[in-house]
Formats: structure tokens, C-alpha cells, sequence
């Protein structure tokens, strides 16, 4: 059984102020989760990143927002795999809708990434996702697919099973919007039946694919009765302690 995780992206937000006071308020969600065997964890800004670490409980997973797909040199601005590991990062969110567009972050690109922090013994939380247009157009499933196939690649059974996906149509993240449960369920079901295709049936049962776009407490619950679905992926709703504990307790109850 797949152990469900609720990661939140707290995307740019937070002075360091601010993000020790969430982490110095989160003990008690952390035994919690580990009661229900769901993991946690924020992904906070690069800035904030060594403040959230000194001050979280033990179990509180840490996670970027990015990382670059070289090792070191003369990339200014960007942070690498060994540097994250170095002061005690495990996971890092790449792909984002959100660096996709406003970076041009392509999924060959990812690809480099995802190998880079399987080498540092990190977790990859690989993002994909369709626009609107694409939705509409009905071309969701083979959109996604080609995202899976060229972030993914390549990577050995083993490789795979460490990455944990995150399907996000981006028009539901930051809209209000959200996908179906249905919606989200047969992507995400569609999505395994490509990771059977490319890694077979063993390893594509083991990885993790989470829902996210507009998650929020209220809704959290109705994604985590979907059997493909593994957890969420959650930006504004996870900025406080208290709406953070409320998806916690919405996955929990679901």
C-alpha cells in the first residue's frame, strides 16, 4: 500500500520570520500523520529553506521549489542538487506549471533534474499538467502522457520508483477551479497505465501520484477516496497551520 503524502508549496511567500513561526507550530500535525501513516511536508522558498529546517519537528518532510541539473558553476541565481542534500533537503518540486510558463522549464529539462536528484539520493516530485485548451480539446491524456514519457525516460525500474508525480491541471491551480475527483482520477489512473507501459505493472503500482489544483480543505477528502490518488499537492491552503492541519485531517478522515 502506497503511503499517502501532503506536501505543501508555499510557492513565493513567507519572510524567514514567518516560516519558523509555521514550522515551530506544526509538532503535533507531524505525530499525527505518523499515527495515520501519511507523510507531510512544506516546500518554503530557497531563502527560508535552512530556518524551516532548524526549527521543524522531526518527520516534517523539507522540500525546494526548484533545483538546477548541474552539479555546480556558473548558473547565477541557481542552487543544486548537492548543495539542497548538503543542508538536509530530501525532496524538490520540478516542473511546475508555473516555472513551465514563466520559465520555460521543458520536460527534457526536468529529466536532467530528476537525475540529477536521484544521484543526491533525493525525491523528485515531478509535476505535469494540461491548460484549458487542452482540456477542452480533449487532449488531456496524450498531453500528460508525452510529459510522463519525457521527464521520465530513461530511468531505470528502481530510478522510477523514488519519483513521486504531481498532476496539476493548470486550470485549477490558483484559480478557484478544481478538477472532479473523476476528472483527477482517471488522469491520474492514465498516467499509471503509462508508468505500467514504461516500467511495468510491480514498479508503477509503487509510485506515488499526487492531485493538486486548488486543493483545499473542503475537497481534500473526495481526491483520497480515488484509488490512484496518493496525496495532494497544495499551494495557498497550506500556508497556515491551521488550514495545513485541516487537509491533514481531510486525507486522515477520508
Amino acid at each position: 500500500m502506497r503511503t499517502k503524502l501532503l506536501l505543501g508549496n508555499w510557492k513565493m511567500n513567507k519572510t524567514p520570520k514567518e516560516a519558523i513561526e509555521f514550522a515551530s507550530q506544526v509538532g503535533d500535525l507531524v505525530s499525527l500523520s505518523k499515527k495515520h501513516n501519511v507523510e507531510i511536508g512544506v516546500a518554503p522558498t530557497f531563502l527560508c529553506l535552512v530556518d524551516v529546517l532548524s526549527h521543524a519537528p522531526e518527520g516534517l518532510i523539507i522540500s525546494s521549489q526548484n533545483v538546477n541539473e548541474h552539479d555546480h558553476g556558473a548558473y547565477t541565481g541557481e542552487v543544486s542538487a548537492s548543495m539542497l542534500s548538503s543542508i538536509g533537503v530530501t525532496h524538490a518540486i520540478i516542473g511546475h506549471s508555473e516555472r513551465r510558463e514563466y520559465e520555460g522549464e521543458t520536460s527534457l529539462r526536468c529529466h536532467e533534474k530528476i537525475v540529477a536528484l536521484l544521484k543526491e539520493k533525493m525525491t523528485p516530485v515531478y509535476c505535469c499538467g494540461e491548460s484549458l485548451d487542452t482540456f477542452e480539446a480533449g487532449e488531456t491524456s496524450s498531453f500528460v502522457e508525452k510529459q510522463i514519457r519525457e521527464g521520465m525516460g530513461g530511468l531505470s525500474k528502481e530510478e522510477a520508483s523514488k519519483v513521486v508525480i504531481a498532476y496539476e491541471p493548470i486550470w485549477a491551480i490558483g484559480t478557484g477551479k478544481s478538477a472532479s475527483s473523476e476528472i483527477a482520477e482517471t488522469t491520474i489512473k492514465n498516467i499509471r497505465d503509462v508508468l505500467k507501459d514504461m516500467f511495468g505493472e510491480e514498479t508503477s503500482e509503487t509510485i506515488r501520484i499526487l492531485y493538486g489544483g486548488s486543493v483545499k480543505p473542503n475537497n481534500v477528502s473526495q481526491y483520497m477516496t480515488c484509488p490512484n490518488i496518493d496525496g495532494a499537492l497544495v499551494g495557498g491552503a497550506s500556508l497556515e497551520p491551521d488550514s495545513f492541519k485541516a487537509l491533514l485531517e481531510g486525507m486522515i478522515n477520508a
